[in-house]
């Protein structure tokens, strides 16, 4: 399985398309550090020959090579018109 979604994401992206990017988005820290994190879009790639594309649960989903088969979950959180997906699951095997 490439990437699980929760009922309430799966739900969630439906409303909205079921179409959903999972990629690495670079993150800035403190003292100019930088980490790479997972973030789910419930959108197309703009480059989608940049990812994997799969149909999951009838969602059709785009996934950057990297993060495929890595344990990761797709949720979703907020409320109302603040809702949002994210990532969550097991470190990046590096």
């Amino acid at each position: 399985m490439a990437i699980e979604f929760s009922a309430r994401a799966r739900t969630w992206l439906q409303d909205r398309g079921s179409i959903v990017t999972v990629r690495l988005a670079p993150r800035h820290g403190c003292c100019g550090s930088l980490a790479s994190l997972a973030v789910a879009d419930a959108a197309a790639p703009a480059t989608p020959q940049r990812y994997r594309c799969l149909d999951h649960e009838g969602i059709t989903l785009y996934i950057a090579p990297e993060l495929a088969d890595e344990g990761l979950r797709v949720d979703l959180e907020g409320w109302g018109p603040f809702r949002h997906l994210y990532v969550d699951g097991a470190p990046l095997a590096r």
